[in-house]
C-alpha cells in the first residue's frame, strides 16, 4: 500500500479519457493502491469513477500494477472473497 503516485503523469484525468483503455481481469493481490485511506467525499464526487466508469483504473509502471482509483471497487471485490477485479489498465 503507497500513499502517491510514483509513476509520471499520464494525462489521463476524465472518465472520457480512460475510456479508451480496454478493460481485462486484474488480481488484487497484485495491486499496490495510491491511497492509504477511503474518502468517501471523493468516492461521491462527481467526477468519481463510481458515476462515470464501471471499471477500476490501474496504471501499470516497471511491471508493477498501482490501483489508481476504484479502491472502494476493490474493498467491495475483496469482502466477497472474490480474487479478480476487473480494471483498465494503463501501460505507461
Amino acid at each position: 500500500m503507497g500513499d502517491e503516485r510514483p509513476y509520471p503523469d499520464h494525462g489521463y484525468t476524465t472518465p472520457k479519457d480512460w475510456s479508451t483503455v480496454p478493460p481485462r481481469q486484474v488480481r488484487l493481490d497484485e495491486l499496490v493502491t495510491t491511497k492509504a485511506t477511503l474518502d468517501l467525499r471523493s468516492l461521491l464526487s462527481e467526477d468519481s469513477t463510481f458515476y462515470g466508469d464501471l471499471f477500476a483504473h490501474v496504471v501499470q509502471w516497471r511491471g508493477v500494477l498501482y490501483l489508481e482509483d476504484g479502491l472502494h471497487r476493490a474493498l467491495r471485490t475483496a469482502l466477497q472473497q472474490r480474487n479478480i477485479l476487473h480494471a483498465r489498465v494503463l501501460e505507461i
